[in-house]
């Protein structure tokens, strides 16, 4: 298909092959969204090619800070939509993803997604972070957490760092440049337990739209005493 193109273009630009079945996964996906989207707000964004662009092509450039062929437990906080997390699962089958949003509605429409895709070792999660992270299934138990969530670093840190296992990375998607919200974040991620490893900035392919992957390492244990209570982390960032 023509417009299979602009996607694929992307792909390859990112080292990522398909096959056929998860080429029309993704279509399947895309339709799902949009007419969801329909009755409930799901994205801004609807245009196929923007899609891909903003959505499927951001999720996947991951690829550009960490290796995702390895059989990894991943969580995704604050999905959304799905980002990127159903993306990640799409295309690399092997991974254990669950995906957690505090909006039941979006959660329903995840599992729709999950049934419908046939996609298999993946959950969708209703319920708030600083809850999650309390219970022993879920705190440290994560080789990566992904977000793509808007916050500052420091409450997302907050958010995501208790959820990863010690010698995991926390991976924080940000749409421009994240330098000085690194420098802010510095007191957070080391009172979390764990080390900037690194900033990687690029234009997504295709376009010329900066992106930018903030990676921390999980080096020491949480304290329990975090995440702090409902809302505080974005209210009172560390």
């Amino acid at each position: 298909m023509q417009q299979d193109t602009i996607f694929l273009e992307g792909l390859k630009a990112l080292d990522i092959t398909l096959t056929e079945k998860q080429i029309a996964q993704f279509h399947q996906y895309y339709e799902m969204l949009v007419e969801k989207n329909k009755v409930m707000n799901l994205t801004a964004i609807t245009e196929w090619e923007e899609v891909v662009h903003k959505h499927f092509l951001d999720s996947l450039a991951i690829v550009k800070t960490m290796d995702m062929t390895k059989p990894l437990r991943v969580l995704d906080l604050g999905t959304g939509a799905g980002f990127p997390g159903i993306p990640l699962k799409i295309a690399f089958p092997e991974l254990e993803i669950v995906l957690l949003d505090s909006l039941n509605k979006r959660i329903v429409f995840l599992q729709e997604v999950i049934d419908a895709l046939g996609l298999e070792n993946i959950t969708a999660m209703h319920g708030r972070a600083e809850e999650f992270a309390k219970k022993k299934e879920f705190r440290e138990q994560f080789d990566l957490c992904v977000s793509r969530a808007v916050a500052n670093l420091s409450s997302l840190t907050e958010y995501c760092i208790p959820y990863v296992k010690k010698g995991g990375v926390f991976v924080s998607y940000k749409s421009q440049t994240a330098k000085e919200e690194t420098d802010a974040a510095g007191k957070a991620i080391h009172v979390l337990g764990g080390k900037l490893e690194g900033i990687i900035e690029f234009t997504l392919p295709g376009t010329d739209l900066t992106r930018c992957f903030v990676t921390i390492k999980k080096v020491l244990e949480t304290p329990k005493k975090y995440p702090r209570s409902a809302g505080k982390p974005t209210k009172e960032p560390l």
